[in-house]
């Protein structure tokens, strides 16, 4: 039993060799009045967009470094607030249509690939609050 377990931790460990690192995705951060993410390693040109629960959109872009939606001073709505993040990573992938973008020897058949994801986060009382984990009993 204990051999077996030692040929299967050495398998997998030297399969693990050969496979890319995954790489670490953004993570949500906030305080009471702003939203920002973590693990922000090897992404730039940023765009963030956020809905208010008005549907008012916020727009905030960054080169590099991670985007900040902060809630506004003076009107604040409680609800919820959903957001979209898009980015460009390091990576490359190959343009599988390339066409005749006018740049000619500057032209490149590869493209950043693109990072994207969606959340939410709600305010309460005018600030950003981690809302509880609430489990029903039954009776």
């Amino acid at each position: 039993m204990v051999r077996a377990r030692a040929i299967f931790l050495a398998t997998a460990l030297c399969m693990g060799t050969n496979l890319p690192a995954a790489a670490a995705e953004p993570v949500e951060q906030h305080n009471s009045n702003a939203v920002w993410f973590e693990n922000w390693t090897g992404l730039s040109n940023a765009s963030l967009t956020v809905v208010a629960p008005n549907g008012k959109i916020s727009n905030i872009y960054a080169k590099s470094g991670t985007p900040v939606f902060q809630l506004p001073g003076d009107e604040v709505l409680d609800g919820v607030y959903r957001y979209e993040l898009s980015a460009a990573t390091d990576e490359k992938v190959e343009i599988v249509n390339e066409v005749d973008n006018g740049r000619g020897e500057n032209q490149s058949n590869t493209i950043s690939k693109p990072f994207y994801t969606t959340g939410r986060f709600i305010v309460s009382r005018g600030v950003i609050i981690t809302p509880e984990e609430t489990e029903e009993e039954d009776g």
